[in-house]
Formats: C-alpha cells, structure tokens, sequence
C-alpha cells in the first residue's frame, strides 16, 4: 500500500497544522466538560480527557492504525504486519490510496488525533461517578473493538460499508454515532448520579423537604465558552483537514463547518428563548458544538446552503432531545453527549445522503436524484447504531466484573477530584 513518492510541501504544510488543530480539540473538550460538572469533579474531568489522549495515542501507534489501514480481509478489519508500532512506515512513504500527497507517517499523525477525541467524548455520559482505572481499561478496549472496526468499516478504502457506497467526510458516522451511542450505554450501564433529580418527582421537591435531589448546575460556564471555543478552531482542521490537501474542497469543508455551526448555535438558542424564557450563555455554547457534529459527516460534500439548514435543524433536533432526556426520562447523560453527539451525527449522517453535490465532493445525494447514496447512509447508520451501543454495553458489563466502573457513595460526596486524584480545581485559602 506504501511507496516512496516525493510528497507535496503544501499538502504536508496544510496537514501538519490542521493535526495540531485536532489534537487541540481533546483538551478543549476537557475544558468544556469540565465546565459543566460540579466544583468537586472539575478537574477530573479535564484529566480523564488528558489521559484518554496519551493511552490512545500508544494504542493507535501500536496496533489501532494497522487494523484500521492494512490490509482489509473481507471489509471487516484490517491487519498489516508493517503498521504494528509503525514498524516499516518511513518519513518518505506515502500511502498512495489514501492520501498520495502526504507521507504515510502524517496521515498516521492526523488520524490519529480523531482515535484519541472520540472515547474522550463518551466520558461526559457518566461524569461525576465512574473510577479512573475503570474508565481508562475501558477506553482501550473500545477503541480496540468499536472504534476500530467501524472506522475500518467506513475508511479503509476495501472496507464494507465504503464498499456499499457510504460516505462520511470527517467522522459522523465513525466519531459521532460512535460515540453518542456507546456514551447512552454507558449512563445506563453506570446508573444515575447521587442525588440526580427523577423528572417525575421534581415537582415533589417543594413539598417534601426529604427528597434530596437536586438539579445539578454547571461550575464555571466561562470553562463551557472557552472549550467550546477552542472546539470551533481546532474543528477547522478536523473538518477542513479531512480534504487531506491544502485545495478548494478544504476551503469548502472549512466555510461549511462554520456556518453549520453557527446556524446550530443560534437556532439552540432560540429555542431555549421559547422554551426556557431566556437564552443562555450555555445553550448557545452546546448548540454551537452540536452544529460542528452535524456538519462533520457533510462538510466535504454539500453547499453552504445546505450546511446552514443542517446546522439549523441540528440545533432543533438534539435541544428538543436533550429536553426530552432531562424532564421525561430517568437516563443521566449527564452531559447530554447521546442528544449533541448520538442525535447530532445521526441526523448529520443522513443529512449526507440528501443534501450531498458531486460539484463539490463528487456525491450526489436524494435532493440530485441519488437515491442509492440515502439508502446507503441509512444502511451505515442502521449498522454502527446498534453495533457501538450493544458492544459497548457489553464491554461495559464486562470491565465491571473485573474492575468497578462506579465509584464508592462516599466517593462520589466527596468529589472525584479528590477521590480519585487527590487534588482540588482550586486553592482559594
């Protein structure tokens, strides 16, 4: 799969900037979670995202690449003696089929930074109670056996789904679905919150002093702006990147990428307006971020017009979602990552399928006639949707037998910062 052929300096200049643009993303969506959690687990949060990108990086190195990129048996996975711990990829191969204008060891580089941000997404569904050693262990068995076979599935040039005729410019069927899904897993696997408010009894809390449960409010809401700052930069490279060369597709994925997120930002807003009676700093902040995932599967494929109607509606979809999860249903996500994430990609993965130009990617979707290419988007969505939840639910299941997924209840009062790290987000004597 590999060759020596010199290689395009702008393309690599391009690629290199936009690996860094992505690896920035990992600790801003510490920076956001963080945010949103309580005082006593702000700093867990942002180290289990620091840490999920350190192991992932080693796991991707040592084997994750080359099932994902090697050679494919059957669709299904790839292996390649020569990728294990990048043993034969020199600094002058290039991966022709791939990406012929950069080396192999780049385009490593860069895929790598989307291995390591999708588990991190997942934690938002169980902060606050989950152990670190636990979440750590199940981090690389996910990435082994979900993330891996789907990002195969979908990537890999002989991989099954691309073989069906699936498409996903920058990761919403292989990030997005992914993770949503397996984070829905993991808040019903681990179970609510102490003290998580049952949406049926809220109403009770006036009346009878005894329920102690409460509505958990975010820490620090500039932490929220800030990460989902930062998320909106480095997404230029997650998306615009996804061109694998400095042309006019990157320009499009880039123009896009804003205006879906943009249009996603502002249409969260307006229903927490209607809904809610005021718009929040926060709502704009998740709204925003939903938009970048709604547009991610897209960016490469479709129009400025309909990146702005996607966006718009993402916005709509996963607020209405995320109301539903926190007033109607007993699911602590607690950071709503299925309802941003989970919805946001599904919704942006079939959004592909009608909205897709092959002026502009080389796809055409049901608006252009092109009905095969939504009834392929559905096929890849019905696959991955049941495959991250189920598998994840049973990797889930069996970590906990060998190693406690919740922590103690007297660890939970206290604070996973302290718990489990022994440090505080602040010292303010």
């Amino acid at each position: 799969m590999s060759a020596v052929i010199p290689t395009n300096s702008g393309d690599t200049a391009w690629l290199i900037v936009a690996t860094a643009l992505v690896m920035l993303m990992t600790p801003a969506l510490g920076f956001f979670y963080g945010g949103l959690v309580r005082k006593k687990n702000l700093l867990s949060t942002i180290v289990q995202c620091f840490a999920i990108f350190a192991i992932i990086s080693l796991v991707w190195a040592l084997w994750g690449y080359s099932l994902v990129f090697g050679t494919s048996y059957g669709g299904v996975i790839g292996f390649a003696p020569g990728l294990l711990a990048l043993n034969n990829v020199g600094i002058n191969n290039v991966t022709v089929a791939l990406a012929p204008t950069i080396s192999t060891l780049l385009f490593f580089a860069f895929q790598l930074k989307f291995a390591a941000i999708t588990p991190a997404l997942i934690i938002g569904a169980c902060a606050e109670r989950i152990k670190f050693r636990s979440l750590l262990i199940f981090m690389v068995l996910w990435s082994t056996f979900i993330y891996v076979p789907i990002a195969h599935w979908v990537w890999n040039p002989d991989g099954w789904l691309k073989g069906i005729g699936a498409i996903d410019f920058a990761g919403g069927i292989v990030v997005h679905i992914s993770a949503g899904l397996s984070a829905l897993a993991a808040a019903l696997v681990i179970g609510r919150r102490k003290g998580c408010a049952i949406p049926w009894k809220q109403h009770m809390q006036a009346l009878d002093k005894k329920d102690s449960a409460t509505e958990f409010k975010p820490t620090n809401i500039p932490y929220v702006l800030l990460g989902a700052a930062l998320l909106w930069f480095g997404w230029f490279g997650f998306n615009a990147g996804s061109a694998l060369a400095a042309n006019n597709l990157a320009v499009s994925a880039l123009v896009t990428t804003n205006l879906a997120a943009a249009a996603a930002g502002v249409s969260w807003m307006i229903m927490d307006w209607i809904f809610k009676g005021k718009p929040s700093a926060v709502g704009l902040a998740i709204g925003v971020v939903v938009g970048l995932v709604a547009i991610t599967p897209a960016a490469g494929f479709v129009s400025v017009g309909s990146a702005i109607i996607i966006g718009l509606a993402a916005g709509i979809i996963s607020n209405r979602v995320a109301n539903w999860r926190a007033g109607r249903s007993r699911i602590d996500d607690s950071l709503d990552v299925f309802a941003c994430h989970g919805v946001g990609g599904l919704w942006g993965s079939i959004a592909t399928g009608l909205f897709a130009s092959a002026a502009i990617g080389g796809a055409s979707g049901l608006l252009f006639g092109n009905l095969h290419q939504f009834l392929a988007q559905l096929a890849a969505v019905a696959v991955v949707v049941p495959f991250a939840f189920f598998g994840s639910y049973v990797l889930l299941k069996v970590v906990n037998v060998f190693s406690p997924l919740r922590v103690s209840p007297e660890a939970e009062d206290a604070g996973l910062d302290l718990s489990e790290h022994g440090e505080e987000a602040y010292q303010l004597d």
